[in-house]
């Protein structure tokens, strides 16, 4: 399979200036070509695709693979025991179609709906211990443990392990720099606590998502084709405790900061009795929290965007970029609250998209309209140049959101 060359922006795109501000260097790939050969922080080479029709494309292509055996063996990436590691983001049908069915009711709408007044209260049970103060960090005060208290209840973790679980994600989120090895540490400490606790919902279980999969686990269905193996159950638990509270706190964060930004739209979403749901669907496109999606690797030559891109080479679609092309969304760059036309890939598409775009979108909603509506006199404590992110090009989220009310 032939197609012409990619066009040569800096194969290093990721400078100083990209973790504070990111679009600047979408938008010249976007522009400068489709499909761009890069290099990533780590030293890997990678083929990133920037435009929103080739984006969407490949993400519901099923001739790229999510699975590491389908590389060539240049993919360096994001390093997980086996364990944890045979979860969906790793998969392909018919593994990938078995395991999503399986959970899939989970996060539908009924059981989704039904944590709302759970979500609720928690936000203002967060709200109500920083009111007093006049001053708050957001992230460290509320987008941070809102999300853990969700999913802790959705998988049934028990109150006094929840303190510990959202320090460990923290590290993998961002390991100390004096500390390379932290990571790998905490890893292994997750790996153990799901382990026991499982173990434990074995002995005791409850009406948690964690106990319903312990059960499809261990019950034989359809003549046992259906049956989760043992590294595919705490694999699960992991992704979804990991992907739940990484991708809602980055939203939350992110999402209370766009408005802060652009007054004139904090005040059209501040009229409305909770947050507009076309509100949310804007604040995912114009922030995502994973800018590219996982990688994935052609299990033969293929051509995107008329690049060629040779098997088992590994591929990055650039969500973030597609969300801003101006082939696709008319004035990308401004946040408007009142666009008519969502279609962002923030979430996914094909049958990868995400299991979760129920709950994460519910807890956006409440806690960023619990927010505004407490704080009328919401303001930014600090220049947003100021601002400290976290450093990588695979996640969009802030370290703090220092604000007054």
């Amino acid at each position: 399979m032939t197609g012409q060359a990619a066009t040569s922006p800096p194969s290093s795109p990721f400078g100083p200036d990209f973790v504070a501000d990111p679009y600047p260097t979408y938008a010249a790939l976007r522009e400068a070509g489709p499909v761009h050969q890069v290099t990533l922080p780590d030293g890997s080479t990678v083929w990133l695709v920037t435009r929103y029709a080739d984006v969407r494309a490949a993400l519901a292509d099923q001739r790229l693979s999510l699975d590491k055996a389908n590389s060539d063996g240049s993919w360096r990436g994001f390093s997980l025991p086996p364990a944890l590691d045979a979860n969906l983001l790793n998969m392909d049908p018919p593994n990938h179609t078995r395991i999503r069915r399986l959970i899939a009711q989970a996060f539908g709408p009924q059981r989704i709906a039904g944590l709302r007044p759970r979500v609720e209260a928690a936000a203002e049970e967060l709200l109500d211990r920083v009111a007093p103060h006049g001053q708050a960090d957001l992230v460290a005060d509320f987008a941070g443990p809102l999300p853990v208290t969700v999913i802790c209840d959705l998988l049934g973790v028990p109150e006094e392990d929840r303190a510990a679980l959202r320090g460990w994600t923290d590290v993998m989120l961002s390991p100390p720099a004096d500390d390379p090895r932290a990571g790998a540490r905490v890893i292994l400490r997750l790996q153990e606590f799901l382990v026991a606790l499982i173990a434990d919902k074995r002995r005791r279980p409850g009406d948690d998502l964690l106990s319903a999969m312990i059960d499809a686990r261990d019950t034989e269905a359809d003549g046992g084709t259906d049956r989760l193996s043992e590294d595919e159950l705490t694999s699960l638990a992991f992704l979804v405790l990991f992907a739940g509270y990484e991708n809602s706190v980055h939203l939350i964060g992110t999402g209370l900061l766009a408005l802060l930004q652009h007054p004139e739209q904090l005040d059209a979403v501040r009229a409305a009795p909770e947050l507009p749901a076309g509100a949310v669907e804007e604040l995912l496109r114009y922030e995502p929290p994973a800018p590219v999606a996982f990688r994935r690797f052609p299990l033969t030559d293929v051509t995107i965007g008329g690049v060629h891109i040779p098997a088992g080479a590994a591929v990055l679609v650039n969500v973030a970029a597609a969300n801003r092309d101006p082939l696709r969304f008319d004035r990308p760059e401004l946040l408007d609250v009142n666009r008519s036309d969502s279609g962002h890939l923030t979430l996914g598409h094909g049958i990868h998209y995400c299991v979760g775009a129920p709950l994460a979108r519910l807890e956006l909603q409440v806690a960023i309209g619990a927010v505004i509506r407490r704080f009328p006199k919401l303001m930014l404590a600090v220049d947003p140049a100021d601002l400290s992110w976290r450093p990588s090009f695979r996640t969009r989220g802030l370290r703090s959101l220092p604000v007054t009310f």
